[in-house]
């Protein structure tokens, strides 16, 4: 089984995150977070699916084994990169320009 914990890590220190950032933009309490890692837990589903949409992923690619199990353009990754580094408002900012196109 995949360390997910370790995963969370990996993508955070990819992103130059402190360990509050995840949290900040996931929704999930800091101490829920700082939980799984002291206990070592392994999160719900649920919670999962915040942390991944955090991050700007999915969950099959949060336990995607080697390479992602999805094929995007060089443009689309940049455009994930990119998005991950706004906070909510900034998210929210963006969702509806695109819903008035």
């Amino acid at each position: 089984m995949k360390d997910v914990l370790a995963v969370i890590t990996q993508y955070r220190q990819e992103r130059n995150w402190t360990e509050y950032q995840p949290a900040e933009r996931s929704g999930l309490p800091q101490s829920t977070i700082s939980s799984w890692y002291r206990k070592n837990m392994v999160p719900t589903i649920p919670s999962l699916e915040k942390i991944c949409f955090a991050f700007g992923i999915t969950l099959s690619q949060l336990f995607a084994q080697g390479e992602s199990t999805v094929s995007l353009t060089e443009t689309q990754q940049e455009l994930l990169r990119r998005w991950s580094r706004l906070n909510v408002e900034q998210q929210n900012i963006i969702f509806a320009l695109i819903y008035k196109m």
